[in-house]
């Protein structure tokens, strides 16, 4: 039996992306919202640009605090979802193409979602990463951090529990 010579680490790359790229345009409120996600690895970053439409308290300007949840939370089921299909797309088990031609996997549902204001959002770009603390069958515990200008100052921060799909097979 012949064996296959892998791809080129670009064409990795640029399907890994391209995959990443669908599963985010999949969700419409992700588009409302404008978050984007860099990928580095399996480590992705969710990035808020900043949007007059964002902005809750005119006076201060602060980002709206519904804002700021649905940002680490989107952040939060990106990011276990990614983690599950990385393992997927890693293993053979899953087409990263199969993304792009629109075949959308389950995402995880909320259980509950609890943030932690730290301090105001100010108008400007946020970040966020998203740690997963467990990840079974049926159930994820995840945590995830948002900043805008310095990583080591949080604006606010936040834990979730989700239930998970299930998997074929």
């Amino acid at each position: 039996m012949a064996r296959r010579t892998p791809d080129p680490v670009q064409v990795v790359k640029q399907r890994r992306d391209a995959a990443l790229k669908a599963l985010v345009d999949g969700v419409p409120y992700i588009r409302f919202l404008g978050i984007g996600f860099e990928r580095r690895g399996d480590e992705l970053t969710a990035i808020l640009p900043f949007d007059e439409k964002l902005i809750g308290n005119p006076l201060l300007p602060a980002l709206h605090g519904g804002a700021t949840a649905a940002f680490l939370e989107v952040t939060a089921i990106i990011g276990l979802s990614w983690a599950m299909l990385w393992e997927e797309i890693e293993n053979g088990a899953f087409d990263p193409d199969a993304l792009v031609g629109g075949q959308m996997p389950r995402l995880p549902k909320t259980i509950d979602f609890t943030v932690d204001y730290l301090r105001s959002g100010l108008p400007r770009d946020a970040y966020a990463r998203a740690q997963v603390n467990r990840s079974g069958r049926r159930y994820a515990s995840v945590h995830v951090e948002g900043w805008q200008d310095n990583r080591t100052r949080a604006f606010a921060q936040a834990t979730g529990h989700f239930l998970m799909p299930k998997r074929d097979g």
